[in-house]
């Protein structure tokens, strides 16, 4: 018996020997610098093609949170609609302004006042939410509801001209 072993036949490449192989594999596309420049505008473009397909509500834009006729709905419906959690940002910062002034009971006033717009905005939120897998369940039947309510109050708490996709429906709209 003979005690060989059997190698690979090659030595062990250098570590920074591998790593510039697999970094120069990855630039392979563009070689030149006009190449790397043109492709990085096509990227900047697309992705700003996109951006502007999401925020127009093209489903084929949507992530996956977004997409579906329920979720549609929903949008359109909180869209259609006013609540006090889309205040609840620049009733905030009131609050912050206030809470400067060194007079304890405006402070105080100030501080309830941000925790009254919280609860009501919650107790909105528990409402809609509610009222939201209602509809969805008489519009869309055997449609699952799952995570339709949160949804549906996630979007009323945004701030309108913030939300996205952007609102397609007009507060006032009857939605159906």
């Amino acid at each position: 018996m003979t005690n060989e072993t059997t190698g690979k036949g090659r030595p062990t490449p250098k570590r920074k020997d591998a790593q510039a192989r697999v970094k120069n594999a990855s630039l392979a596309p563009a070689v030149t610098k006009d190449q790397k420049r043109a492709a990085k505008l096509q990227a900047r473009t697309d992705r700003m093609g996109s951006r502007a397909a999401y925020l127009r509500g093209e489903e084929s834009a949507l992530p996956a949170r977004d997409r579906g006729q329920e979720r549609r709905f929903v949008r359109n419906y909180v869209d259609s609609r006013r609540s006090i959690g889309e205040y609840f940002l620049p009733i905030i910062f009131v609050v912050l302004l206030l809470t400067l002034i060194r007079i304890p009971a405006v402070q105080f006033a100030a501080i309830a006042l941000m925790y009254v717009v919280l609860l009501i905005a919650v107790v909105d939120g528990f409402f809609l939410a509610r009222k939201i897998k209602r509809l969805v369940a008489a519009k869309f039947p055997g449609a699952t509801t799952k995570g339709l309510g949160m949804y549906a109050w996630l979007r009323s708490t945004q701030m309108r001209r913030l939300r996205a996709p952007h609102p397609q429906s007009k507060v006032g709209d009857v939605i159906n």
